[in-house]
C-alpha cells in the first residue's frame, strides 16, 4: 500500500517491480493519476481490495542506459555503460542549466528516425503519455497498447512531430552537440551527458502491477483527472 502522490508511487514502483509485488495507491498528492484511491474512500475501498475484490492492471516499464565512448573520445567505436535505470513514465534527454538547445539524433533498431534541435526529447510509456509527454504535445496512449511515444521538447523545426513506435525495439538517442545535457528517469534520477554519448531505451523485462478498486476503468480516470465532459464555466 503506497500513500502519497504520483511521484511517490513512481519511486516505490521502480524499486518493487523486480519483485513482482502488486501496488495499491492512496492519493495524498494533487492529481493522483496512478494513486487512484482518495483518502476519504480508504475505509471502503482498501478492505475490499485486500479481500480480493479488485481490478489488476500490469503496466510496461522503460529501461534506459547511457553509453559513453571509451576514453571520452566521441570518435571511438567502443562504448561503456556509465549509467542505467528504470522508468515508468518517461526517459528524458534534455538541455541542462544552460539556455542552449541540444542537437540529438534518434534511431529505432538502427534505423534513422530524425535529427532534433530542441530543448530535449521525451520517450514516454503509455503510463507516461498523460504526464510530461502530454504537456509537450504528445498523444495519449492506452496502457494496454505496446508502444512508446517519442516527443520533441520545444523543437526548433516545427515539422518535428511526436511519433509512436513499437515497444519491441530499442530507441537510441545520440548527443550530437550540447553545452550541457542530462538524462532523467521519471524526472527523479539524473545522469549528466556529453557530446558523443548515446542513450538507449528499451522495454524492461519487469512490469508494474497496480490493484484498483472493483469497477475501475482507464477511460473514467481520464474523464475525472483531465476534466473531460465538463461544461465551460
Amino acid at each position: 500500500v503506497v500513500l502519497g502522490g504520483d511521484g511517490t508511487m513512481l519511486a516505490i514502483a521502480r524499486q518493487l517491480a523486480p519483485f513482482n509485488i502488486p501496488l495499491i495507491g492512496i492519493n495524498q498528492g494533487r492529481l493522483g493519476f496512478i494513486t487512484d484511491i482518495q483518502h476519504k474512500d480508504i475505509a471502503t475501498a482498501l478492505p475490499s481490495i485486500l479481500t480480493g475484490q479488485y481490478e489488476e492492471e500490469q503496466r510496461a516499464m522503460l529501461e534506459g542506459a547511457v553509453l559513453r565512448p571509451l576514453g571520452g573520445s566521441s570518435g571511438s567505436d567502443e562504448l561503456e555503460v556509465i549509467y542505467e535505470g528504470f522508468a515508468i513514465n518517461e526517459v528524458v534527454v534534455s538541455r541542462g542549466a544552460t539556455a542552449s538547445m541540444v542537437e540529438l539524433r534518434a534511431e529505432v533498431d538502427g534505423q534513422f528516425v530524425a535529427n532534433y534541435r530542441a530543448d530535449g526529447l521525451i520517450v514516454a510509456s503509455p503510463t507516461g503519455s498523460t504526464a510530461y509527454s502530454l504537456s509537450a504535445g504528445g498523444p495519449i496512449i492506452h496502457p494496454g497498447l505496446g508502444g512508446w511515444v517519442v516527443v520533441p521538447i520545444a523543437s526548433h523545426t516545427l515539422s518535428n512531430r511526436p511519433i509512436v513506435v513499437p515497444d519491441s525495439g530499442t530507441i537510441t538517442i545520440e548527443i550530437v552537440a550540447a553545452r550541457d545535457a542530462s538524462m532523467n528517469f521519471d524526472m527523479q534520477s539524473l545522469a549528466s551527458l556529453l557530446p558523443g554519448d548515446r542513450v538507449t531505451v528499451r522495454r524492461s523485462a519487469h512490469r508494474v502491477r497496480f490493484l484498483h478498486p472493483k469497477g475501475w476503468n482507464y477511460y473514467a480516470t481520464l474523464r475525472r483527472k483531465l476534466r473531460w465532459n465538463e461544461g465551460v464555466a
